[in-house]
């Protein structure tokens, strides 16, 4: 009798155990369901790249595409659709201020307006100057410099045994390889000009720098943000030779003759 109500108590705790696993399930389900249905309706519109347009690129239709997105994380700037994007019939269309991944939302603030120039000009930070400096493969650090960089400009100048290097400037980014200006460019190229963005006092230290020697770039990583001072060294501080010591000359004795007269004789005599 025991043993009979033992076995109809344990069948009792396997249908209510099953019974809750199924109710369980049931309302997962019914959450998710819903909780799809609200992020289904929480997706807008928005214009995305479907390829990289590089700086200066037209803006059209070939390169675009909509796409749904989250509206709460909707940057600022986008567009939810071609009309306010691209021009009307026979007008001059946008073109990017800056280079957009392919996939990546198209902002307000990296085109253009309808029909403006885009120039180098515009990818400069308030108060900056363009400044392009004479380089080449062995000071344009092999030709690996792109757009986008950040460099150090390293000043060597004198002959022989007074031969000096400073480092005048540094953490300035490199805007352009001698036409170039796209920031995508990953082929190395041996340029033979690179613009920087500088500081006007900058600009004037690296435009008299030029006349004093030669001008060489040092390619920084990404992460340095650094700048501690460097202080110049001479070709004898690389080859680890002491300074020249000074040697002070012996002082010179002045020498003057004095006549002395006594009666009709006349004696000189020397005075230091």
């Amino acid at each position: 009798m025991r043993i009979t109500s033992l076995l109809t108590f344990a069948a009792g705790l396997a249908v209510a155990g099953g019974s809750a696993y199924m109710a369980r399930d049931v309302l997962e389900a019914k959450y998710a369901r819903v909780e799809a249905e609200t992020c289904s309706n929480d997706l807008v519109k928005v214009v995305v790249a479907t390829a990289d347009i590089a700086f200066g690129q037209v803006i059209d239709t070939s390169k675009l595409q909509t796409q749904d997105w989250p509206a709460a994380a909707l940057p600022i700037g986008s567009f939810k659709d071609f009309t306010d994007l691209l021009p009307a019939t026979g007008t001059e269309p946008r073109r990017a201020k800056t280079a957009i991944a392919k996939g990546e939302i198209v902002l307000a603030s990296k085109i253009s307006n309808f029909g403006e120039k885009v120039t180098i000009v515009q990818s400069l930070s308030p108060n900056s100057r363009a400044i392009a400096i004479e380089v080449t493969a062995e000071t344009g650090v092999g030709g690996f410099v792109t757009p986008g960089d950040k460099v150090d400009v390293i000043l060597t100048y004198g002959r022989d045994a007074d031969l000096k290097t400073v480092t005048i400037i540094q953490n300035v980014r490199v805007i352009g390889v001698d036409q170039q200006a796209n920031a995508d460019q990953e082929a190395p190229e041996i340029a033979r000009t690179v613009t920087l963005e500088a500081s006007a006092e900058d600009s004037q230290k690296l435009a008299l720098a030029q006349k004093a020697g030669t001008l060489s770039l040092a390619l920084r990583t990404i992460e340095n943000d650094d700048e501690q001072v460097l202080e110049s060294i001479s070709l004898r501080d690389v080859l680890r030779e002491p300074e020249p010591e000074e040697t002070v000359a012996p002082a010179q004795v002045t020498v003057r003759t004095v006549t002395v007269r006594r009666g009709v004789e006349a004696t000189e005599d020397e005075v230091n």
